[in-house]
């Protein structure tokens, strides 16, 4: 019996039940983790930002790029992308064994993301079910869907931002419209859409947003039976009790990001694992350091206390003597012309005395102070850039026309690549970005997991349709 008789329901034309397994990033789920939970009867999700293949032994290929030129790195990325796509594909499907359904997860704003997409399921007919896709405007998911005959989920954030895909795109594809996902930008972990009316600091309660988003739907046509998919935040399934069965929202789904983290299945290294028992409220940081531009939440561990530290070490500057930028810059930038205000410099060669000697231009005409190793790590990172996003703020790519953002390479920011790579295959968790939900602190609250307890994914999925 499930929690307030919550019902299954007819997802790609078999019964599942309306738990959907969040799709996270790089390696954060692959095939052992999505394929157990379609195997529970839910929806599982295979990652497809840059999974891993494997060789004839069955070990991950580290993903080494041999190319000279960013434009041929970002060729191979994309071959590793959809070769590693394909194979987590197969091998979920094997391990659900028919039973509940496959999706991929793909962030539009990844490099290549269209030819990736496309690249995977040209090679997985009938094993996906759906595309979930988000980070960005992805009017083109319905007409990719179109062609392979699969369903499509957009991520969204509010009825405005499905309205526009839905006038521009999606209209046209109706049928295959398998779900609408609302992220919740104050609770989901990873990129989420805060958009410029929101303030980050000023959470909202999503049950209205959800209303208007579901009002939005009804003006359209779309049938209620089309679910929402509560995403962020979403741990105990009783918390959510007025959302079930509520004719207001329609059919209703729910998201799980960050629990499904702490399984027996899931990918990621131990450390992640144990560190997540660990976590207090408040110990995930909505920042804006991505270079993708977007909002984000991670946990605020030293890699994130690094980059607040780093722009915290930052004064704004003119070419010429102009205002209060009356004195020039004697530290950081040797011989340039650099015109600040006498408070600024007196920040500068303080900092420049605690051993952050080096001064770098950000594309917003300040300058940050960082130590020699970190310049050096900074200028090493922005020369492999190998393309992972469609629009990189931190190396300046851009992944088509002249492969330039024109703007100046912003050292504020970090590669999300190199640094998602690292954590997922066994990087210090401490030096790594490492993406979380808001509501990771309740691994230490939930008496589920006390003792050191890590379920399988199926005494998982068997917990939340008790309600907890």
């Amino acid at each position: 019996m499930s929690f307030k008789g919550l019902k299954p329901i007819v997802y790609g034309g078999r019964e599942v039940w309306p738990l959907i397994e969040g799709g996270k990033g790089v390696s954060a789920t692959n095939h052992m983790s999505s394929g157990a939970w379609a195997a529970a009867g839910g929806i599982g999700t295979v990652s497809a930002v840059n999974a891993d293949s494997y060789d004839a032994e069955g070990k991950i290929i580290p993903q080494v790029y041999k190319a000279l030129t960013r434009k041929e790195r970002h060729e191979e990325l994309i071959q590793y992308a959809i070769d590693g796509g394909v194979e987590q594909v197969r091998r979920a499907y094997d391990i659900s064994g028919g039973q509940g359904a496959i999706n991929i997860n793909v962030l539009w704003e990844m490099g290549g993301a269209q030819q990736v997409l496309e690249g995977i399921l040209e090679r997985t007919k009938g094993l996906v079910t759906g595309v979930t896709c988000g980070a960005g405007m992805p009017y083109r998911l319905s007409e990719i869907a179109a062609r392979f005959n699969v369903n499509y989920l957009p991520i969204v954030s509010s009825g405005r931002a499905f309205r526009a895909l839905w006038k521009r795109a999606y209209h046209k594809v109706s049928e295959l419209m398998g779900a609408v996902v609302y992220e919740d930008p104050w609770l989901a972990g990873g990129h989420n859409g805060l958009s410029n009316a929101e303030d980050p600091l000023k959470p909202e309660d999503p049950y209205p947003r959800v209303k208007a988003l579901r009002e939005v739907m009804r003006k359209e046509g779309i049938s209620d039976e089309v679910p929402i998919v509560m995403a962020g935040g979403v741990w105990y399934l009783r918390d959510w009790d007025e959302w079930i069965d509520n004719p207001e929202l329609g059919n209703i789904a729910f998201q799980f990001g960050t629990r499904p983290l702490l399984t027996k299945e899931s990918p990621i290294p131990q450390d992640w694992k144990d560190e997540l028992r660990n976590l207090e409220p408040g110990d995930v940081l909505l920042h804006r350091f991505s270079p993708t531009g977007f909002y984000s939440s991670a946990v605020r561990n030293s890699f994130l206390r690094n980059l607040e530290a780093r722009s915290d070490r930052q004064i704004p500057y003119s070419k010429v003597e102009a205002g209060e930028h009356t004195v020039r810059l004697d530290v950081g930038v040797k011989g340039k012309n650099f015109w600040v205000t006498p408070k600024d410099l007196e920040r500068a060669r303080a900092w420049s005395a605690q051993g952050y000697t080096d001064g770098l231009r950000t594309p917003d005409d300040t300058i940050i102070f960082v130590s020699p190793e970190e310049r050096d790590e900074i200028r090493q990172d922005q020369a492999d850039c190998m393309g992972c996003l469609s629009h990189c703020g931190f190396s300046s790519w851009k992944d088509h026309d002249d492969y330039t953002t024109g703007r100046l390479a912003d050292p504020r920011s970090f590669c999300i690549q190199k640094t998602l790579q690292d954590i997922a295959h066994g990087g210090p968790v401490d030096k790594n970005l490492m993406f979380a939900g808001h509501a990771a602190y309740k691994f230490k609250q939930d008496p589920f997991y006390s003792n050191g307890f890590t379920p399988t994914v199926k005494e998982l999925v068997d917990r939340i349709l008790t309600g907890d």
